[in-house]
């Protein structure tokens, strides 16, 4: 039995995504910039895209770019405000943000930016006050993950963009985890900025967006033809911006019945592994993506073994059982390194390396969660057999 439960790595690509990268690769595959039949065709495919994307976070036509991904997006929208500025200033970001964020702000720490990161509870939800009290004359952007892909905690983005807003400081919102699983709505959100990924949404990979608001103007990062209303160069990828746009528009036809069926698989999965004590769930369970779990192991549970559990054997277990999740600590020349984001909410450097994430989607059912959880805790029982003896 093979199940797929690392959604939030990856999805499928859908096959009617597919269809239509066939098509712009069979039919319409002239260069979008080109003004004879071939060039537009395939710029008509380029825009009826853009309006897919666009109506699925309520968003004017002309306010979106397309980017080979989440983590250029995330770049463009970071270095393309920063950039105007040729003395450093200060920004903020949370101290769960996607490495996308965090790595990018390092390199601007490098260059003598000031760089506050918002602290996080134990659910690694962000206090609003706490932005408040961050603010300087000097800053000029605020970068806040909007669904933390990690431990699935949903942050309050319409009080910290209008903490920002009334502020007159720049908001960006990293939304590639949320856009086509929650409504997103850039009309009635405080936000000047937001990232999206195709791949998140049964799209190709290779593909993302920034919505800009009307009036910002970014600093490029990519010079050259002057494609994307000079604001990214390079000649579009037809085929994979084909495909995001039709995975956008079946996203938001599929919502309002796709997500509360996600959520009521969710919460059972969390249930049915309630009454196994080595895990804790990680993430806030109220203000969640709706596709989301995740746990790590109590720090008792490592105790009676020379060494600690990590999540990445968990993982490995799992992957034996043909069931694929995913860990949250990274491998560094060999050693595996705790979780930032984990460390950031106050867990142990030993329990926020011993973290794993289950992340659901449309092929799941309910027989895939509840063999899921069986298999879970069979995995557990085998790397933690003392414990396993203990309960009986």
């Amino acid at each position: 039995m093979q199940i797929y439960l690392d959604y939030s790595a990856t999805t499928p690509t859908r096959p009617e995504a597919i269809c239509a990268m066939q098509d712009a690769l069979t039919q319409d595959w002239g260069n979008p910039s080109s003004i004879h039949e071939w060039g537009q065709r395939a710029a008509t495919v380029v825009e009826k895209a853009r309006m897919q994307v666009c109506n699925l976070i309520n968003a004017p036509a002309d306010s979106l770019i397309f980017t080979a991904g989440g983590t250029e997006a995330d770049n463009l929208a970071i270095m393309g405000v920063t950039r105007h500025y040729q003395t450093p200033q200060h920004l903020i970001i949370s101290a769960v943000e996607h490495s996308a964020i965090s790595k990018t702000v390092e390199l601007l720490e490098q260059w003598g930016w000031g760089v506050t990161r918002l602290p996080v509870d134990r659910l690694g939800r962000v206090n609003p006050e706490d932005l408040k009290s961050a603010l300087r004359p000097n800053t000029v952007l605020v970068s806040v993950i909007y669904g933390q892909s990690e431990v699935g905690t949903v942050q309050p983005i319409e009080e910290l963009g209008a903490i920002a807003r009334a502020a007159g400081v720049l908001f960006h919102v990293d939304g590639v985890q949320v856009v086509g699983r929650l409504p997103v709505n850039v009309q009635a959100l405080p936000v000047d900025l937001l990232s999206l990924s195709s791949h998140k949404i049964y799209g190709p990979q290779g593909a993302g967006a920034l919505y800009v608001r009307d009036g910002l103007e970014l600093v490029p990062l990519l010079t050259g033809g002057g494609q994307e209303s000079n604001r990214r160069s390079g000649t579009q990828a037809v085929p994979a911006i084909a495909g995001f746009g039709v995975a956008a528009e079946l996203a938001m036809e599929e919502m309002l019945t796709e997500t509360p069926r996600l959520v009521q698989l969710r919460d059972r999965l969390f249930d049915l592994l309630a009454d196994t004590p080595e895990l804790i769930p990680t993430g806030d369970r109220l203000h969640r993506l709706p596709h989301h779990v995740s746990f790590c192991l109590r720090e008792d549970a490592h105790s009676r073994r020379s060494q600690p559990i990590s999540g990445r054997a968990i993982v490995r277990q799992m992957n034996l059982a043909g069931i694929a999740i995913s860990s949250g600590s990274a491998c560094s020349s060999g050693k595996l390194n705790p979780s930032p984001v984990l460390l950031a909410m106050g867990y142990s450097p030993t329990e926020a390396t011993a973290a794993v994430r289950l992340t659901l989607g449309r092929h799941t059912t309910s027989a895939d969660i509840d063999w899921t959880a069986m298999v879970l805790k069979q995995v557990l029982a085998r790397l933690m057999p003392e414990l396993a003896l203990a309960r009986l």
